[in-house]
């Protein structure tokens, strides 16, 4: 089922690597402009929805360049009871139909965070030092600096500039299971709680679609989102009101599901050969001079 969610909201989300655009209103207090309909397509599914979706505009502050756009089209979709293993089959297929390449599935490599890090780096992201860390990514001085000890942060640098370069250019990557530190809204696995039923898709190193099997325990989900926000705190970044409402829906009852979200400009991109998302974009934003 197709649903339709506000863009306008008094809450917005705490995750550390997202930031919100802020709309002043003399209404209210500031309100803010989604990063994602997740939190509204949550409370439907509370509500008793069936599976649904959403493509819609989405908006990130700071976020501008060959692969980011402040504004741009987000597909978003829920199933009710899938896995792991099958919301990526449900997201690969999705993927192969928007790019017209039915043999892109046979195409498609399955990674471990873990092993892929262990493989490429030598490194266990679980268990290694942050200083361990910091070597492996050649990080000089200024950028030692500018990390500290923000494990996930070097993480996501190592992941760019070492793992990342690795994946094949002509298929799929989905690169699977995150360190637990990086679940974002999904569950820990339970085979192991250092790790997360969380993974993203690319092709080549175009990030394409991330998701999640659902986290679903309200009381889990309000411990990340103060942890969120006493790291934004260490880091400087504003704090902002949390959505209680998506925190009540959860407690009422969020079903077992699944989702996953995906930027249509990046896979228009990939179809189309280009790269950059503003040659997809008739009305791109431009950096001011």
């Amino acid at each position: 089922m197709e649903v339709d969610t506000p863009a306008l909201s008094a809450a917005a989300v705490s995750d550390t690597q997202i930031e919100s655009l802020e709309v002043r209103s003399l209404l209210a207090a500031p309100l803010f402009l989604h990063t994602s309909p997740e939190f509204a397509m949550k409370r439907l599914l509370a509500a008793g929805y069936p599976d649904i979706y959403s493509i819609c505009r989405v908006f990130r502050d700071g976020e501008s360049g060959k692969q980011h756009q402040p504004e741009f089209t987000m597909a978003e979709w829920y199933r009710h009871g899938y896995n792991l293993q099958g919301i990526v089959d449900d997201a690969v297929k999705l993927i192969c139909a928007g790019l017209d390449d039915a043999s892109l599935g046979n195409r498609t490599r399955v990674l471990e965070y873990r092993d892929i890090f262990k493989e490429t780096i030598g490194l266990d992201p679980c268990t290694a030092s942050c200083d361990e860390l910091l070597i492996a990514a050649d990080a000089d001085g200024g950028l030692r600096a500018a990390l500290g000890d923000e494990r996930d942060d070097i993480l996501d640098l190592l992941l760019a500039t070492r793992i990342m370069p690795t994946f094949a250019k002509d298929s799929l990557t989905v690169l699977q299971h995150y360190p637990a530190s990086q679940a974002a809204l999904a569950r820990l696995c339970s085979s192991n709680n250092k790790l997360a039923d969380r993974f993203e898709i690319f092709m080549g190193q175009v990030e394409l679609a991330n998701g999640y099997v659902e986290l679903t325990d309200a009381a889990q989900l309000a411990r990340r989102m103060q942890v969120d926000q006493q790291h934004r705190e260490r880091r400087g970044k504003t704090t902002r009101p949390l959505d209680d409402a998506v925190l009540a829906a959860m407690q009422s009852g969020l079903p077992a599901c699944a989702g996953v979200a995906m930027g249509l400009e990046r896979l228009h991109m990939v179809y189309a050969g280009c790269n950059d998302i503003r040659d997809v974009i008739t009305f791109a934003f431009q950096d001011p001079q």
